[in-house]
């Protein structure tokens, strides 16, 4: 990620509104092989994660990855996504929130651990979020 991306800092941003507003934040992300997510989870080659602080433990919203703990089923899991395979963060409750265009990680980004990496998949286009109205999120770059 470009070390000026707006991008962290705009779902770090749109995390701590949507928590401040008693919604709950959801993150939907683009998987390939640097994404660590369950892939039982995967549709069409995109993961939508609830992000909020009640239902992740040790949720880091870094400038590179977000990294967190989530129970899945009953069991706590690992999550690592890269910023740049986000698509958007948004209200569950609303549907407010920002949607980003997904590039392409960069080449300095490393799957965290290689043994448990997820197969490649297909990385979408951009449709917006399940279950918001495209019309309420705005794109960045």
């Amino acid at each position: 990620m470009n070390k000026h991306s707006t991008k962290p800092y705009l779902i770090r941003a749109i995390h701590e509104w949507c928590s401040d507003q008693g919604h709950t934040p959801y993150l939907a992300v683009a998987v390939d092989e640097h994404t660590h997510v369950p892939l039982e989870y995967v549709k069409a080659g995109e993961i939508v994660l609830n992000v909020s602080l009640a239902a992740t433990n040790r949720l880091r919203l870094g400038n590179d990855w977000i990294e967190f703990q989530a129970r899945f089923g009953g069991i706590a899991r690992d999550i690592s996504i890269p910023i740049s395979n986000v698509s958007a963060i948004y209200a569950r409750e609303t549907g407010h929130g920002m949607a980003f265009e997904v590039s392409k990680a960069p080449a300095h980004l490393e799957v965290h651990d290689a043994a448990q990496a997820p197969p490649a998949l297909p990385s979408p286009k951009p449709t917006g979020p399940q279950g918001a109205s495209v019309s309420s999120l705005a794109l960045a770059s």
